[in-house]
């Protein structure tokens, strides 16, 4: 079971035991260990308005980078590609060696939150294997042409003014599976899927928020306890005290 890397609209690091993080609040955390599920979300309803869109200068560059198709083919296309978003289901992992307080930010909206932590080749040998895993390109929208000629690459790409998440995506394509119901115009019903993951066995160390209590440090050790996580559970150490 492993995740398909070798497909071309998905980077890939150059170091695969590159530590990867996934931030996140308590309900999640224990929904995530206790079912050994990962949530991937529609790409629509992810937040970013530019979600899965092409870049400002393809729209304007079109006509004259395909000169030889006609103005109704270039908005056919584009018409296409609204009606596979809501169809791709997407989950985001944070790649870096080290903790970061921008993604604690992000995503911790309390001092009740976790940030779980393993490696880039360990999240992908956990995943099922109609699944695709990458890294997202960054680029200006106004400015950089974002490839075209397959309908992956829009999704893995964002503005450069996200880069800071330094995003992992794992990717399922839910247009081709469903290709009858995205041509005939019919409505996405579900906000996502889960898929089986063995996260238990993949998860290296636990973080909790710097600020959180003692006694929620020691409920989340007991629940990783309880659902046979082999992982060390720590406080952040952001907010550790400096030596002078």
């Amino acid at each position: 079971m492993s995740a398909k890397t070798d497909h071309y609209c998905f980077k890939q690091p150059k170091d695969i035991k590159s530590k990867v993080w996934r931030y996140m609040d308590f309900t999640k955390f224990l929904s995530l260990i206790s079912d050994s599920k990962l949530f991937l979300a529609r790409a629509d309803k992810l937040g970013d308005p530019f979600e899965g869109s092409y870049a400002n200068f393809n729209i304007k560059n079109r006509t004259k980078i395909y000169k030889d198709l006609k103005p109704e083919h270039l908005t056919s296309i584009s018409e296409l590609h609204k009606t596979i978003i809501p169809w791709t289901y997407i989950n985001c992992w944070h790649m870096n060696n080290n903790e970061s307080a921008a993604m604690w930010k992000l995503y911790s909206k309390s001092d009740e939150a976790i940030a779980i932590q393993t490696t880039y080749s360990k999240l992908v040998n956990s995943l099922p294997d109609d699944l695709f895993i990458g890294l997202v390109s960054y680029i200006d929208y106004e400015t950089e042409w974002l490839p075209e000629g397959n309908l992956f690459y829009p999704f893995m790409h964002k503005r450069k003014s996200f880069s800071h998440e330094n995003e992992v995506r794992i990717i399922k394509d839910g247009f081709n599976e469903d290709s009858k119901k995205v041509r005939s115009g019919d409505s996405n019903l579900i906000d996502g899927i889960y898929v089986s993951i063995d996260i238990g066995n993949i998860i290296e160390n636990i973080f909790v928020a710097p600020t959180s209590p003692k006694w929620y440090f020691d409920l989340v050790e007991k629940m990783a306890v309880i659902f046979k996580v082999n992982a060390n559970v720590q406080f952040s150490k952001l907010d550790s005290t400096p030596v002078y």
